[in-house]
């Protein structure tokens, strides 16, 4: 009762604080770049977009951010998940990569969750056994993701696809590397751990990991921590469980190089691995559960406005390790 009761607080807080954010991402693109390009009938140009995608008799909805050096030649795309009851505007405004994208040539599109309001702004991502509506609902968010990057893809010139999340987007992500492995050639994600009973990837594929010694909602060692709102029957495996099923899978030398390290945080690096895949695993020690590098935490479950671990930006780790591959 107590769960179901934080969990209904939490959408109420979720909803208010979303819609601001909605609203401002729309002002965006009522403002559209006159200057318009227009390559084989589609009509596409360096500006933010949303597109709405009809799967079955539901219709969801992505944003995508095109960067003002896109010249029609191949370019990265990435899939950027937002975390449970957060929204595709607030991944799109707080996490850096809408200006991580104009700086690096890449595509960034930031899909919308399955919800059971009309409106969209409250919902979770089917992560096997997590979470919520999605679950309960048994929500298709893999073949989502395939509708999209099929619409994606009829619009640009894309050459490989990665895929990034946050706490249940995390999740998503690693579900897509066990069961997309033939389209993304990396996930890299922030803070949860592995929650599935199976994951039987059909190609090697590169993941990274990022957490915090002190994440108060999926605990470093195991389980779920005191900020955790997921069912009772949803079982978290420990950090270092969760490097070393992914190291199996990749048949990767278990011998890391700490590639990075300060007094709040450091990167460990296993290679040598099946068709030169990578694992990396950076721990920030000075924070709790968001992400780290950006300038305040835009969790609407608490309306946090206190500054993340600074140890370093995930964003930047990310990019740094999706571009190596």
């Amino acid at each position: 009762m107590l769960k179901k009761t934080i969990i209904l607080i939490l959408s109420i807080l979720a909803l208010s604080s979303c819609g601001w954010l909605i609203d401002k991402y729309q002002e965006k693109q009522d403002n559209t770049n006159s200057e318009i390009e227009t390559k084989n009938g589609n009509i596409f140009a360096p500006w933010d977009y949303k597109y709405t995608i009809k799967q079955w008799n539901l219709e969801r909805y992505y944003l995508l951010y095109v960067p003002k050096s896109y010249n029609w030649e191949n370019t990265e795309l990435i899939l950027a998940f937002h975390g449970g009851m957060w929204t595709a505007e607030i991944m799109a405004d707080n996490y850096g990569w809408i200006p991580k994208s104009d700086k690096e040539w890449f595509i960034v599109a930031f899909p919308n969750w399955a919800s059971r309001f009309d409106s969209w702004k409250i919902g979770t991502w089917n992560a096997w056994n997590c979470c919520a509506y999605a679950v309960e609902s048994k929500s298709n968010d893999v073949g989502f993701v395939k509708l999209i990057i099929d619409d994606i893809k009829s619009k640009a010139n894309i050459d490989k696809i990665f895929a990034t999340g946050m706490s249940n987007g995390w999740m998503f992500s690693h579900r897509l590397a066990c069961e997309m492995s033939d389209t993304f050639t990396a996930i890299a994600a922030v803070a949860w751990t592995n929650n599935y009973d199976s994951c039987s990837p059909e190609n090697p594929i590169s993941v990274m990991h990022i957490h915090w010694k002190k994440d108060d909602h999926v605990l470093f060692d195991w389980w779920c921590g005191p900020k955790c709102v997921v069912d009772a029957e949803t079982e978290f495996t420990s950090v270092a469980d969760t490097i070393e099923d992914w190291v199996e899978r990749n048949n990767c030398e278990d011998n890391p190089e700490r590639v990075f390290e300060n007094e709040n945080g450091y990167c460990d690096l296993y290679s040598k691995c099946d068709d030169d895949v990578e694992v990396k695993l950076c721990v920030a020690k000075d924070w709790w559960h968001s992400w780290p590098g950006i300038g305040k935490s835009p969790k609407p479950d608490i309306l946090e406005t206190t500054t993340p671990s600074q140890a370093f930006s995930a964003t930047d780790e990310i990019w740094d390790f999706f571009k190596t591959k």
